[in-house]
């Protein structure tokens, strides 16, 4: 075979399209591999979140079932699973998820947050204003507090400690971890299950005179249910009488210091604070004051954070810079109450002023009801 010298110059050469087609090939391969990597590690965060709203789901139908089986009550106003109470926690959660995604990034780059127990508890009372205290604290960066009512202590007490933790937010150190629940002020178990927990704990009560307050309860119950029958005819056992049925839940939640004896069996009266929800509407930046020495936090929410609605009745939360428009409390919340018949009222500050004169020297303090 002859040598050819022009076989001998030839060479296998990519051209320079090919080459760019194969740069941009490998290019995009990396991407690809760059984009289902961080999808993996974000998914292994999630299954915590899904898991507890799963368990809360599950955990309300079980309540419901429960309750449907017990039948009718004549606690017309301690329903813990009333309309009110579920799109409230629907709001909650829309909210938690927000708070989820604008700290997403510090909670990846942050890995010393971990779930923790709660140092502090909203234990009462119902209709006293412990949603709108709730939503104050949370203003707070030290504070991390779950939105929705856990009831651990009253219906879930069963599922132990762990399922309990598991619903509460990512903390950091030297944050503190906090829920509300309104029930447990009134419910008889919850001191001694608190105490067990951590003997430590900081205990904080909205109160409200008594008698707004039951009016407030009724009116809750009366937007749901328009057939009850009316606030006199539940207030009294006898109405000729006059005699007060302590039975009914809205009357039996106003009797403060009835409810604060069993309390401080297990607790220091230093462990407790009482906020005046009179003077969360009229003063928040004072009360919210009281509350964050309490918890021993900076004072950080202050006059510059509220905004009075007039229409609502209540002061709504305000970012301190910039021009955002006011943040109230949800539709519930402000409503109007019925007329109820001045005799009534007046019976029923004459039963609650012996109990309000023991609160007042239990607490040390005078919340002007009379």
């Amino acid at each position: 075979m002859e040598y050819s010298p022009i076989l001998h110059n030839i060479h296998v050469v990519p051209s320079p399209h090919v080459k760019n087609k194969l740069f941009v090939l490998c290019i995009m391969l990396s991407l690809w591999i760059y984009m289902i990597y961080c999808c993996v590690g974000y998914c292994s965060t999630m299954p915590n979140l899904t898991y507890g709203l799963a368990n809360r789901h599950e955990n309300d139908a079980q309540v419901d079932n429960q309750e449907s089986s017990l039948g009718a009550s004549r606690d017309l106003l301690n329903n813990g699973n009333d309309v009110d109470s579920r799109g409230e926690e629907w709001d909650e959660m829309r909210g938690e998820a927000k708070t989820l995604d604008d700290n997403a990034m510090s909670g990846f780059l942050n890995e010393s947050e971990s779930k923790k127990l709660p140092q502090a508890i909203i234990i009462g009372v119902k209709k006293g204003g412990t949603r709108a205290l709730l939503e104050f604290l949370r203003l707070h960066p030290d504070i991390r507090a779950v939105g929705a009512e856990p009831h651990f202590f009253d219906r879930n007490y069963d599922k132990g400690l762990d399922w309990y933790r598991e619903l509460m937010p990512k903390s950091s150190e030297g944050q503190l971890t906090m829920e509300k629940t309104p029930s447990y002020y009134v419910t008889k178990e919850v001191p001694a299950r608190i105490y067990t927990m951590s003997k430590d704990t900081k205990l904080i009560v909205v109160v409200r005179d008594p008698v707004t307050r039951a009016i407030s309860d009724y009116t809750q119950t009366r937007s749901k249910k328009p057939d009850i029958p009316s606030f006199e005819s539940l207030t009294f056992k006898n109405i000729s009488a006059g005699l007060i049925d302590t039975t009914w839940s809205a009357v039996q939640i106003g009797m403060y210091a009835k409810h604060l004896e069993r309390w401080l069996q297990f607790f220091p009266m230093e462990q407790l604070l009482f906020v005046s929800g009179e003077r969360l509407i009229t003063d928040p930046a004072g009360e919210m004051a009281r509350v964050q020495d309490f918890l021993g936090l900076r004072r950080v929410v202050t006059e510059k954070y509220f905004h009075f609605n007039p229409a609502k009745g209540f002061p709504c939360l305000k970012r301190p810079e910039g021009n955002s428009k006011p943040h109230c409390l949800g539709k519930t919340k402000g409503r109007t109450h019925p007329n109820i018949d001045p005799e009534v009222v007046q019976r029923l500050r004459d039963f609650y002023k012996p109990f309000n004169s023991r609160f007042y020297q239990m607490t040390g303090y005078d919340f002007g009801w009379d």
